[in-house]
């Protein structure tokens, strides 16, 4: 079968899928897709090449079918959406957050959200709210997936983990020195994480609401 980007792509991703980035060459997919590495290069030059555009393949998972017409839900969905494709595709962790995603797919996933807050304000206020929810999506989808990766790499649980840290923590929280983390410790609710990414995402759209004022009609 002749080779073409949407094949090399389609490989480079699925290789990241079953061992992350680092099991992503150029040679590693030539090799997947029983090819001489050189014939790649007549498609892709360089391995940041590769990666951008497996990210911009991702965000295809990404970008719903229709827009909705409400800007929270709008900017809800497709945060949703976000933290789903990464957990289907950990490594995509790994690339969220730098510079812009410039492929047609990561634009698109940008006009929308840009789309949703339009006419809401100026528009260096619309920026700065949507790099705000940026910002969250990045943090809370990296703290997941680190804790994801804990638990293989250890082998341990959650739970595990925490009845295994159990005796230090007790230990440390009674020296009296962490009178808020023992408060925090001993009284705070244990939610899931899909609960504590909505329940921040919810908080950081009330904070962008606050700075929205849509302009009077003329």
């Amino acid at each position: 079968m002749p080779l073409d980007r949407e094949r090399i792509v389609a490989a480079a991703i699925a290789l990241a899928d079953e061992g992350g980035l680092e099991a992503v060459s150029l040679r590693k997919v030539a090799a997947r897709l029983n090819a001489g590495p050189m014939r790649l290069y007549g498609y892709i030059s360089t391995k940041q090449e590769l990666f951008d555009l497996m990210v911009d393949e991702v965000h295809a998972e990404i970008l719903p079918a229709e827009q909705p017409g409400d800007w929270r839900e709008a900017l809800r969905i497709l945060a949703h959406r976000t933290r789903q494709a990464a957990l289907r595709h950990v490594w995509l962790a790994d690339l969220l957050g730098g510079r812009p995603t410039l492929g047609p797919n990561g634009m698109a996933v940008t006009e929308a959200k840009l789309a949703a807050l339009d006419g809401f304000a100026d528009i260096d206020t619309v920026l700065r709210a949507a790099e705000t929810v940026s910002s969250y999506l990045t943090g809370a989808i990296r703290r997941e997936i680190a804790n994801l990766r804990a638990e293989r790499v250890t082998g341990l649980s959650k739970r595990e983990w925490q009845r295994a840290s159990g005796p230090h923590l007790t230990k440390m929280l009674a020296t009296g020195h962490f009178p808020a983390l023992t408060k925090a410790v001993h009284d705070g609710a244990d939610v899931d994480a899909e609960t504590s990414f909505a329940t921040g995402l919810d908080w950081v759209l009330d904070a962008v609401a606050a700075k929205l004022t849509r302009p009077p009609a003329v």
